[in-house]
């Protein structure tokens, strides 16, 4: 994972209370939560929406629709959000939430490469009821606000704040010029941080659509592109957007900025966009906004020879191009995506899965490649901008399983017995066990350039090199048979003692808590 830009002095500035109180505000009306968190599911939804926040579950609701579970399987949905404030110039983050959750996720975020302290405003169970913990954060961005410093404060409530209802929306919308950016994150509410990271993206569009709309806006920093741009949507490889580039050069487009952006300017140019690629699927709230600006938005990505022709087509026809203009650029690029995929051939059969939200596209082009993919799960929910990418996979016979579980994707590795299980840290750990060899997709396989002639290549030698070690997995499996697992996982003396009495008590103190829940459920 490559460095990052230290862009300010974000670290060098405290977040403080003792600003003068402007008003009163009203005291959150939720039930008092401290000690909960996302891990309690239901109970914080419901004190939630008894808190007054209703409306903002209902539109996650629509925006992020729950899968199998009431709360995330990966990591807290935050990590997304905070990533994409950290990574913005002049943006300061400032976190209200149990300080466990804050430790966790300043903690990720800098062992991922971020450079920029967190900021964090403090609460107990006191501050919390009495609404004070609002005022605390409102005086911390007033502290913060240095326009020399900043064009944006971003604050986000976790899970705890927002089921107790403290009103980030009653924040200053803008301080000295620094504009104030409140929104609520809870992993009650939010099933992926991939998904999390839409809703910064989301909130910093509608802002600056909203000051576009008022009057003139400041131009970008690296000027303005003599040709229409399309605006990509989604975290992709470096290289990726170069390679876009290129491949819209015949068509008479540019590629715009990468959203979520790297800083406030490249918003406005992103929004004035001749048409927004949703190359990453999930980016519900920032295509609303696009919409709402007159873009056109098409799904997919140009990765392999079929998805390339046919993004390539979706973009000039939503753009205006002529035919002649379409086919220059598939002209110019197709043969050598199919060169660059017969040169890099993959032999095996390949289960795949990740919460990334590219899980499909990476699919397509591994088939291409040759391989057979018989199973494709995505943490991320099924939308009109994967569509055309869910389909083509099943017309070649691929099992595609939207917002799926660890569950589901263990048991397609374990049904399958693949040559190769691609997905996320337990799914590997699983395949390992089991003397399958395993690649995380993260840091593996997302992390290297997809589109055109450059992505086309880029997986074969990872992917066949992984393939490869299968009789070493099976020799490691052989070699440690036996040692044990369950109760008698580990260094032992003697035999464990193993107590099947506790153990059916325990089940049947279990179940009568279930029904117990279940009858509670029906008052």
């Amino acid at each position: 994972m490559s460095d990052e830009v230290t862009y300010d002095a974000a670290d060098a500035v405290e977040v403080t209370t003792g600003h003068p109180r402007e008003a009163e505000m009203p005291a959150p009306s939720g039930a008092p939560v401290d000690g909960l968190g996302c891990h309690s599911g239901s109970e914080m939804e419901k004190a939630a929406r008894m808190a007054g926040n209703s409306e903002m579950l209902d539109k996650f609701a629509a925006d992020y629709p729950q899968g199998p579970h009431d709360k995330p399987q990966s990591m807290c949905p935050a990590f997304g959000s905070l990533r994409v404030g950290l990574r913005m110039r002049r943006t300061a983050t400032v976190l209200s939430g149990s300080a466990c959750c804050v430790y966790g996720l300043t903690f990720v975020s800098h062992f991922y490469g971020a450079r920029r302290s967190v900021g964090y405003v403090p609460f107990n169970s006191e501050t919390l009821v009495t609404g004070k913990l609002f005022e605390d954060i409102r005086e911390s961005v007033h502290d913060l606000a240095d326009p020399e410093k900043y064009d944006a404060i971003v604050v986000t409530n976790l899970c705890v704040p927002t089921a107790s209802g403290v009103p980030l929306r009653l924040l200053p919308r803008e301080i000295d010029g620094v504009r104030i950016v409140g929104i609520d994150v809870p992993g009650f509410g939010i099933p992926t941080h991939a998904e999390a990271k839409d809703v910064l993206a989301g909130a910093m569009l509608k802002y600056a659509r909203e000051e576009v709309e008022a009057g003139p806006v400041a131009s970008p920093a690296a000027g303005k592109s003599d040709r229409p741009t399309v605006a990509l949507l989604g975290e992709m490889f470096p290289a990726d957007p170069m390679m876009i580039g290129a491949m819209l050069a015949p068509m008479g487009l540019a590629a715009g900025p990468v959203v979520p952006c790297r800083e406030w300017r490249e918003l406005y140019s992103a929004l004035d966009s001749s048409v927004v690629a949703a190359i990453h699927p999930f980016y519900t709230a920032s295509v609303r906004e696009f919409q709402a600006a007159g873009r056109p938005v098409v799904g997919s990505a140009p990765v392999g020879v079929d998805g390339t022709a046919a993004w390539l087509k979706g973009i000039g026809e939503a753009h205006g191009c002529t035919a002649d203009q379409i086919a220059a650029a598939q002209n110019a690029f197709l043969p050598a995506i199919k060169s660059a995929l017969e040169g890099a051939k993959i032999d095996g059969t390949i289960t795949l899965s990740g919460y990334e939200g590219s899980e499909l596209l990476v699919a397509r082009l591994m088939i291409e490649s040759g391989a057979n993919v018989p199973y494709v799960g995505t943490a991320c929910p099924k939308t009109p901008w994967n569509a055309d990418d869910c389909a083509w996979l099943e017309a070649k016979g691929v099992k595609v399983k939207f917002r799926a579980s660890l569950e589901d994707d263990c048991a397609a590795m374990e049904a399958v017995q693949p040559d190769l299980a691609i997905g996320t840290t337990p799914v590997v750990q699983k395949a390992k066990e089991l003397g399958i060899p395993g690649l995380y997709f993260t840091n593996l396989i997302s992390a290297r350039p997809l589109m055109g002639p450059a992505g086309a290549g880029s997986l074969a030698q990872v992917v066949n090199a992984a393939i490869g070690n299968k009789d070493r997995m099976a020799h490691m499996k052989a070699f440690f048979e036996g040692v044990g697992s369950g109760d008698t996982a580990g260094v032992w003396e003697g035999a464990p003692n193993v107590r099947p009495d506790f153990r059916a008590q325990n089940a049947k103190k279990i179940e009568r808590q279930r029904k117990a829940a279940a009858a509670a459920d029906m008052i």
